[in-house]
């Protein structure tokens, strides 16, 4: 299967120069160099957006993030020279799946890349899992509760998707920052709790219980 990205970048040299390294890996690639040109590009048939947070004009990372997120369960990477702890924590909450700081490797870029593809497009034998009231569509990446979807970002899915996988079983912050974000992901383990907490709000019977002084588990 062939994958398609979205990059977008108000640098058109690293523009091109992030497409050209992209497609040498086999992925089909289109390119935005600024937010108004990628905002009416969304809905289209994409399986990962690269997104520079600062971009010239009126249409920021953000504001794309956010309307991706009102489409679709697409997983998002932001691109950015700043590197302060708030705008990697704000970039998780609006739903992004990893963050990479400028200047960084083309090698790191398509191997931060390829680490997402793999854990949100990994095949599975089992396309429908079932806990409780909730329906969860592993191939569409999708849930629904009494036929009606319930709107998760890709990180929210991720979770859900992997407590429903290992039910019982209790993980610390650390394993569950490690299964879901990544062992290259340095940052507060602050945010698994951000995490759970709006599962908790989008799912109230989902049952993760909180083990304290320990981390969670989703009961059976």
């Amino acid at each position: 299967m062939i994958y398609t990205i979205y990059v977008v970048d108000d640098e058109k040299d690293l523009l091109l120069l992030t497409q050209k390294y992209l497609e040498k890996e086999g992925y089909s690639v289109s390119s935005f160099s600024d937010g108004k040109s990628a905002m009416d590009a969304i809905g289209g048939d994409v399986h990962l957006w690269l997104l520079d947070i600062m971009l010239g004009g009126d249409v920021s990372g953000y504001d794309l993030i956010k309307s991706i997120k009102k489409h679709s369960n697409t997983p998002v990477i932001f691109m950015s020279a700043r590197d302060q702890e708030l705008d990697r924590i704000m970039g998780l909450e609006l739903g992004s799946d990893d963050y990479i700081t400028k200047p960084f490797s083309m090698r790191e870029m398509v191997l931060r890349v390829g680490n997402v593809i793999k854990r949100v497009y990994t095949e599975t034998a089992n396309d429908t899992m079932q806990y409780a009231e909730y329906t969860i569509d592993i191939a569409k990446r999708s849930i629904e509760m009494g036929g009606e979807p319930i709107p998760l970002t890709s990180k929210e899915m991720d979770m859900v998707i992997f407590f429903v996988s290992n039910l019982d079983q209790s993980f610390t912050r650390d394993q569950l920052l490690n299964k879901i974000w990544g062992d290259d992901y340095f940052g507060s383990d602050r945010v698994v709790d951000d995490l759970i907490k709006r599962i908790r709000k989008k799912m109230p019977n989902f049952g993760i219980e909180t083990i304290y002084g320990y981390g969670y588990r989703l009961k059976k």
